[in-house]
């Protein structure tokens, strides 16, 4: 398994995703991601299924430490008063003393920021969690929040895919150390997974158009990706990324690609974003 080193914490290159898992879906899942080597588990309070997370976790017989878990705490809880107890909410639902990474799921423009980053801190002083960091912050926000931080910000979890472009987000996090974690890294519907273009490309390297897709990713320097899915005959062919490479036309096509700019995520509370 790769893994991405930045601000001191190692990030698994693959993850499974737990979107749209509840509490009694999510135990099978996690627990059959683990016995197919993923080593990364992503949750948040408003997938409303850490308990089941937390489940599956403790049904696969792993040692915690071989696990790096994340959960992410939803934008109308990261106030000075309300993140912290949130945080100690999340680890009672996953039985566990600490998380890996703790994340402020999506910014809130009624509450100042330095408020938000200063909880993020004290939840991590408190010992909640090793690391922190943020999800959904346009470029400019990960660059101020940073400078904020007592702790470093590990990564900025945002939507990225080869039709949505994120330079602006690439380059924030190569100067501020952080990873790019990808959420609906495979995009969403099969849409994507059915472009002609990639389809060749997997057929090429005798893969399947999601495994052409997450390869594109973590090749990419400091990118990590969460696939998420409720099929457990897919959670072995995503984490089946390691054994071939893409070549640059490859590479240059899905490139191109990204400036079709085909964002799927974007709730009516989500900042202005990047524009490349």
């Amino acid at each position: 398994m790769k893994i991405i080193e930045r601000s001191g914490a190692r990030i698994p290159a693959i993850g499974l995703g737990t979107f749209r898992l509840d509490d009694e879906t999510s135990p099978g899942i996690v627990r059959k991601a683990i016995e197919c080597g993923y080593r990364h588990i992503d949750t948040a309070r408003m997938y409303g299924n850490e308990k089941g997370v937390g489940q599956g976790i403790r049904d696969s017989g792993i040692d915690r430490d071989e696990l790096f878990v994340t959960t992410k705490i939803w934008w109308s809880d990261i106030g000075r008063s309300s993140l912290v107890p949130t945080a100690v909410k999340a680890l009672v639902d996953l039985q566990m003393e600490q998380v890996d990474l703790l994340l402020i799921h999506w910014p809130n423009p009624d509450i100042p920021l330095e408020e938000s980053i200063a909880a993020l801190n004290e939840a991590r002083t408190k010992g909640l969690t090793k690391h922190i960091g943020v999800a959904n912050f346009t470029s400019t926000m990960m660059d101020e929040a940073q400078k904020m931080s007592e702790a470093p910000l590990v990564c900025n979890q945002v939507e990225y895919h080869p039709t949505l472009s994120q330079d602006a987000i690439l380059a924030a996090c190569k100067r501020n150390d952080m990873a790019l974690v990808a959420y609906s890294p495979i995009g969403q519907g099969g849409d994507l997974l059915q472009n002609p273009e990639i389809v060749r490309i997997a057929e090429a390297h005798s893969k399947t158009p999601a495994q052409v897709v997450l390869r594109w990713e973590i090749e990419q320097d400091g990118v990590a990706a969460i696939p998420r899915t409720s099929n457990p005959d897919r959670l072995a062919e995503n984490i089946d990324v390691f054994d071939f490479e893409l070549t640059d036309d490859d590479r240059n096509l899905m490139e191109r690609m990204t400036r079709l700019r085909k964002r799927l995520v974007n709730p009516g509370f989500a900042p202005k974003w990047d524009r490349a």
